[in-house]
Formats: C-alpha cells, structure tokens, sequence
C-alpha cells in the first residue's frame, strides 16, 4: 500500500491518505463512512498499524477494483482527491525525531569524496552516522529555498529512505527488516560550505527544507528487497546520479542493527541510507543549485520527486 499526506485549499492541515492510482482516499472520512474510529495522520497510523488493517480491509471489500471515485460510501462525502488536485507534503510531516543518516554507504560515493578533498580513498570499517533537524522535512514537490546569505554551496544526495514501523533495540540483523513500516524516497540537501566549515555534517545538513521526502511510504510488504532498486535523480533533465541499492556498503539490514544497538528504535523513526556517487561538490568543476534548477530524485518502485529551488 501506499500512504500520502494531503493538504488541500478547504483543509490546509495535513491529512492522512491510501493512494489508489490517480486517486487518493482521505483515510479519516474514510473511517467515519464505515463507522470506524480511523487514523488521521501518518504517526498515528504507523504506531497503530495493526489496529487499522480492520479498517483498511474494509477499504480494500468496498473498492473490489473498482476506482475510488466509484465507490459511492467515500465519493459522496468528499473522501476521494484527484491526486493532481491536492498538495502532497512529506509524508511524516514533522518527525518527532531527528531523521538518522548515513554517510559514505557507497563505494564509488566514498571514493569521490575522497579525492574531491584530495585524501586517498578507504572504505569505512563502521558506518558514519549524523542526523538532520526535524525542521529539514519538505514535500515532495516543494521548493528547495536557498539563502546566499546561509549558504553558496548547496548541493544534491538522492537517498532510499526507511520508516520503523515498531519498536526495538539490540536488534538482531537477520529480523531487522521485521521492524520496518515502508520506505520513501529522500533527497539529503546539504549546504557543503556550512558542512565543511564546522567539520561535521548537522549544521550543513540543518537548513529549513532541506529533506524533501516522499511522494508516499510504500509498506514494506510491496518491496521484497530493499537492496534491489534502481535509484536516479537529475537536475533540470540531466542525470547526475544513477546506481542501485545493492551498492550500499551497509545495508538496510546492517543499518537498523547498528543504529538499534544501544539506542530504541521507534514508530515513525527516519533512517536516510546514504546517497550513491555523483554529488555535486565532488564534480570537476563542482556544480551547486541555483535558483530555477529542478531536481528530480527517483526509486524505482517506491516513486518519483520533483522539487524546484528558487532564492530568497
């Protein structure tokens, strides 16, 4: 399943949403239709996921392939949005914690940082963690807003984002997927000159709106292996990444043991998995965003973002 959160113009507060096709149904009007108690944001529906597979089996009976249009119950109360008619924001609109990150998960992404800054190339025995503010989260069309005043150097990482689905600590590799809610496509914006300035990533890392995420959550019962997806993102047509999952030094897997080890894992957690080869501050001549770019960043099989940066 895929889930979205929604705003419209007559509800500008984020709603909950199951995309259908072109479709999307607002899960909560939903739920009052059936005379069921449902949930009405992303959160809720994570930590409860379990509670509400009633009501999205309910769902699932009333539609029997039919579009959400024609299922009269949710059309006539206002249930059912033309997907091109909504805003999509992020699809954990405010996270309640600090989104977790990985750095260097790629070889050849290893490789170039490393001669961009003239070191020799090694890959890391253990896995480079920092976060992201919560204040990061952007949709998945929204703007990527740069301030020269803040930053000149702000750059692209196309990453497979993984949403928890429960709680958990010391946990074990082999039942680490278990723990897994859905996966997103992100895009970790990095202010270079920020990040290399202070030596570390957090503030480079920190600008407002600087972690587009989205379109939806894919449930993790629709991607059987996290390690087999194509992921691309192009600035204004042109690709500048393009790799696959499978390149990762540390997996999906390796990375929610690793994390979880001393530290609880929760419902509605963030972990960014690290970004392929093809930055831009790693290019000859470095490239940057600027104002009128467009960026898209894309996961095979979980979905496709499209965020224009403009300027202050």
């Amino acid at each position: 399943m895929k889930f979205v959160s929604f705003s419209t113009a007559a509800i500008p507060k984020a709603h909950l949403g199951l995309v259908q096709g072109d479709e999307v149904l607002d899960l909560d009007l939903a739920a009052h239709a059936l005379t069921i108690i449902g949930p009405d944001q992303m959160q809720d529906l994570i930590e409860k996921y379990e509670t509400w597979k009633l009501l999205l089996q309910s769902i699932f009976d009333k539609t029997a392939g039919r579009r959400l249009s024609e299922v009269k119950t949710f059309a006539s109360i206002g249930a059912v949005h033309a997907i091109d008619k909504i805003e999509l924001v992020a699809p954990i609109p405010r996270p309640r914690k600090n989104i977790m990150c990985m750095g260097e998960n790629y070889a050849e992404h290893a490789r170039e940082t490393a001669e961009a800054h003239g070191r020799t190339a090694s890959q890391a025995e253990h896995a480079i963690i920092f976060t992201k503010a919560p204040t990061t989260a952007n949709g998945p069309y929204g703007d990527i807003v740069i301030d020269p005043a803040v930053s000149e150097q702000v750059d692209w990482e196309a990453e497979l984002a993984v949403v928890i689905g429960k709680t958990g600590k010391n946990i074990r590799e082999e039942e680490a997927l278990d723990y897994v809610f859905g996966y997103t496509v992100l895009n970790d914006v990095s202010a270079r000159d920020l990040q290399f300035q202070h030596k570390q990533f957090f503030k480079g890392k920190s600008i407002d709106g600087f972690c587009p995420m989205g379109p939806w959550i894919v449930t993790a019962d629709e991607v059987p292996d996290p390690q087999q997806l194509p992921i691309r993102l192009r600035v204004n047509g042109v690709v500048k990444q393009d790799a696959n999952t499978s390149m990762m030094i540390f997996s999906v897997r390796q990375i929610i043991a690793v994390l979880s080890r001393g530290m609880t894992l929760e419902a509605g957690d963030i972990i960014a998995t690290g970004t392929p080869s093809g930055v831009g501050f790693a290019r000859n001549p470095p490239e940057f965003l600027k104002a009128g770019d467009v960026v898209e960043t894309e996961i095979d099989g979980i979905g496709l973002m499209r965020n224009g940066v403009v300027q202050v």
